[in-house]
């Protein structure tokens, strides 16, 4: 006789687990009691009054709540799905006259193939760039450029996500000179704008070099075997679609212009950022007149850039998908009154605790609330306030305050699949989810550590200026 083979059950898609989620969230509102702060406006700031929280009617969500939810997830999420579309789109464009491949390859050759060299330097200089506030978001517009460099090192794609994205979260998790959430969160805190810099600076040191050695370190794994790839050894490109050495592309003058474009367009889209507030629409814009440009240079016809365009857009529309159902999970929290509820309870549990014991629990909250509210802005608008009078009241300087919401606010928007940036790299890359989630929760962990060690030095040292 013979033993029958027991089939392994697949993995739930993603969209099955965002459904759950939904789910949790539907029957949450006939359990938790809804309720809400006030807040208040001054200088553009939304804050909220730390003793005015008060509990309010029930809100308990139906069927009906359940499934138009996806349509106001889709419309709440509408800018960042149609960049993705458009991103793709342009990129497949740039990507089909091989001044990416050709530009990869000769920076491999500089860098005499070297794994670890084009590691850090890829982490370090997105991480830069994140830590000076060059938004994370803008990861996604470098995910192709991250993708032929892993392939160009016959790595997989997860490797190609993560120089550009967590090397871009490693300089976030500091906000060194961060204007948006580190100006947000001191400004609330009351304290000298970009104060306390050299903490900081350490925290991006730290950051920075665990996050490129546990990326070359994979990277020299599945160098050495394939299979140990969480994408599996199907995931090289390998067969009639390998790209041979004898087949890359010599680095013409076209590929230089090419490229010259794509680092002009960025240029033009960050001067925008920075004197005249750009975001989302603008860098849809932007991403529209480079792909109009290359072909342009590159004498694409008009309807070939289209075909190209969709071609590209197709791609990547099952990302943009995710990133409109994991808004309609904030939908459904927000239409429930239970964020408020969440945030008071948590806070006011922390009472009998020593100083450092108290941050650091303050430190998990702000972990599991920064996995639903990815926002550092709108988080910093929520809890800081709320952080401010507990450190005042556990003698705890407003600067450690500061950096336990500032590390909490970091750590999970690499792992959270509400994280509309990382579903967009995912998608770009056409990583699943749980091949990264595989990934990269062991990167997890040690970042949570290293948050929790640094909180607790922190508050030890009172960390100043107040």
């Amino acid at each position: 006789m013979t033993t029958p083979i027991k089939k392994k059950r697949p993995m739930p898609d993603v969209f099955i687990i965002l459904f759950g989620f939904m789910l949790l969230v539907i029957l949450a509102s006939y359990v938790i009691p809804a309720g809400t702060y006030e807040r208040t406006t001054s200088n553009g700031l939304t804050q909220v009054d730390a003793a005015s929280f008060h509990f309010i009617d029930a809100v308990p969500l139906n069927v009906m709540d359940l499934f138009t939810a996806f349509h106001k997830g889709l419309v709440a999420a509408s800018g960042l799905i149609f960049l993705i579309l458009i991103v793709g789109g342009v990129l497949k464009v740039v990507e089909s006259t091989s001044a990416m491949s050709a530009g990869i390859h000769r920076l491999i050759g500089l860098a005499k193939g070297s794994q670890t060299a084009l590691v850090m330097i890829f982490c370090a200089t997105f991480a830069t760039l994140a830590s000076v506030g060059v938004g994370a978001n803008l990861a996604i517009a470098f995910i192709p450029i991250g993708l032929y460099l892993a392939r160009s090192m016959k790595l997989d794609p997860v490797v190609g996500v993560a120089i550009i994205f967590l090397g871009s979260y490693a300089g976030f998790a500091a906000g060194v000179f961060d204007p948006t959430v580190t100006a947000t969160g001191q400004s609330i805190a009351q304290l000298p704008l970009f104060s306390g810099v050299a903490f900081r600076l350490v925290i991006f040191v730290t950051f920075l070099v665990v996050t490129a050695l546990y990326i070359s370190r994979y990277a020299k794994r599945i160098t050495a075997d394939p299979s140990r790839s969480v994408m599996g050894a199907d995931a090289f490109d390998t067969g009639a679609n390998a790209q041979q050495a004898s087949d890359v592309p010599p680095f013409l003058l076209v590929h230089k212009l090419v490229l010259l474009l794509f680092v002009v367009a960025f240029a033009f889209f960050l001067y925008g950022g920075f004197n005249y507030g750009w975001g989302i629409t603008e860098l849809t814009a932007t991403f529209l007149m480079l792909g109009i440009a290359t072909a342009a240079l590159c004498r694409i016809s008009p309807n070939e850039f289209i075909k190209r365009l969709m071609s590209g857009a197709a791609e990547v529309m099952y990302g943009a998908l995710v990133v409109g159902v994991a808004a309609a999970i904030i939908v459904l929290l927000k239409q429930a009154m239970l964020i408020d509820t969440i945030v008071h309870a948590v806070t006011t549990s922390l009472g009998g605790y020593g100083k450092i014991m108290a941050m650091e629990l303050l430190y998990v909250f702000n972990l599991a609330f920064n996995g639903i509210i990815t926002s550092g802005t709108g988080q910093a608008a929520i809890v800081m306030p709320l952080m401010v009078p507990i450190g005042d009241m556990l003698e705890v300087t407003r600067q450690a305050t500061f950096i336990t919401f500032k590390l909490g606010d970091a750590v999970t928007n690499i792992v959270t699949p509400f994280s509309g940036t990382l579903m967009a790299c995912l998608a770009l890359s056409k990583v699943s989810y749980v091949e990264w989630f595989k990934f990269v929760l062991p990167l997890v962990a040690i970042w949570i550590l290293l948050g929790a060690a640094l909180v607790a030095i922190a508050v030890g040292i009172n960390y100043g200026p107040f």
